[in-house]
């Protein structure tokens, strides 16, 4: 049994869970901070506090968040049509039945409302069946799936790809994975009138020092990213690299995915989430998000079906504004009320209200499907437990 999260991280690298990683646990005025194995197998520079991740899925509650401020700043209203600001949505058509083919369909029974995108009820997303006829164009016209920024389009001509790709649910009646992320930082960008990522900076980053945080890294920074693997095709074989510090990530990319695009440091996610355990407030007290936005964000918005269709991704667990909401005991890391998310390039980031709790860990080895892999599991263990 570990002691201490350097321990439990040094556990994971030398089974070969993972090349490196580096994690945080915060409660109260007590953080402990660790950093384990290296940035790139093929160097010898070891992971620091500093090292860039590829951030993929913890994005989401950064994206929510910004949204959160257009509605306070009277620009949009949770229950507007999102169509005044995305046309391509302004007549949605629906497949007959989830199984059925693209051309199978039906007209829309009410307009897609930004509270739809937040909690994931538009109609757009991933299923657990990702063999339903609907979900496959997601993939081909879209680039879902894991992110790779300069295989997208830019918005305008994404959005046009997404009109004609059917809901696979009626608006509000079934909640479905990602896509609602990336049509919400195309709405963000249309309503503030500026790019998503000028956005962000102005509105998060900015106010909460999250000097590391952005869709690309740039020369200067690039001595602290961090490769990106996947898991190699037989057991105990060498991850693949997927990603270098020099690739997809080393030019602003045309589609800033407000789903999986950012790379940051754990440090910068660690002032994310002490803005929202204090009510929207940064550390000099200074408003970045109302108090009301934090608990709609941080709150389950799911009903009790949604939630056991989601089982694949949230494990029955519900689903709040760009992360998942901790709403009963099922396992020693679930805490009541536990707000956060995976990443998709092996990364996590919660935040506990009641026990004013943080807990990041990024990781570069790939998910290899919806499941958190056992180092992400120990590590929410630890953190449940500290």
């Amino acid at each position: 049994m570990t002691t201490t999260l350097h321990e439990l991280l040094d556990t994971h690298i030398a089974g070969g869970s993972v090349p490196g990683a580096v994690g945080l646990v915060a409660r109260g005025g007590r953080v402990e901070v660790a950093t384990a194995g290296t940035a790139c197998l093929a160097g010898t520079a070891p992971m620091r506090r500093d090292s860039l991740f590829r951030l993929a899925s913890i994005t989401k509650p950064i994206v929510a968040a910004a949204a959160m401020t257009l509605v306070e700043d009277g620009l949009i209203a949770l229950a507007d049509p999102v169509a005044a600001w995305l046309p391509e949505l302004a007549s949605p058509l629906v497949v007959r039945t989830p199984q059925s083919p693209v051309d199978d369909v039906v007209s829309a029974v009410r307009p897609i409302t930004l509270l739809d995108l937040l909690n994931f009820r538009a109609g757009y997303g991933f299923p657990s069946d990702f063999s339903l006829p609907a979900v496959a164009p997601l993939f081909t016209e879209l680039k879902q799936g894991p992110p790779r920024p300069r295989a997208v389009i830019a918005p305008d001509a994404w959005m046009a790809a997404l009109s004609r790709i059917p809901l696979l649910h009626q608006p509000g009646e079934g909640w479905l994975y990602n896509t609602c992320s990336d049509i919400l930082g195309v709405l963000i960008a249309r309503v503030a009138d500026r790019p998503l990522p000028a956005y962000l900076a102005e509105r998060l980053f900015g106010p909460l020092g999250m000097t590391d945080t952005g869709f690309a890294v740039g020369p200067a920074a690039r001595d602290r990213f961090t490769c990106h693997y996947r898991a190699g095709a037989d057991s105990g074989s060498d991850p693949v690299l997927v990603d270098a510090p020099d690739g997809q990530w080393s030019s602003p990319p045309a589609f800033p995915s407000g789903a999986g695009g950012l790379v940051s440091t754990v440090d910068d996610w660690y002032a994310f989430g002490r803005m929202l355990l204090g009510g929207g407030l940064n550390d000099d007290g200074e408003r970045v998000l109302a108090a009301r936005s934090v608990r709609q964000m941080i709150t389950d918005h799911l009903t009790p079906e949604q939630r056991a269709a989601s089982g694949l991704f949230t494990e029955g667990q519900g689903w709040g504004f760009g992360g998942s909401v901790d709403i009963e005991i099922a396992a020693p890391w679930n805490v009541l009320g536990r707000y956060g998310w995976i990443g998709g390039t092996g990364t996590t980031a919660h935040i506990v209200p009641s026990t004013g709790t943080v807990a990041v860990l990024l990781t570069q080895l790939e998910l290899s499907g919806p499941a958190a892999p056992r180092v992400m599991r120990d590590f929410w263990t630890y953190a449940a437990g500290f």
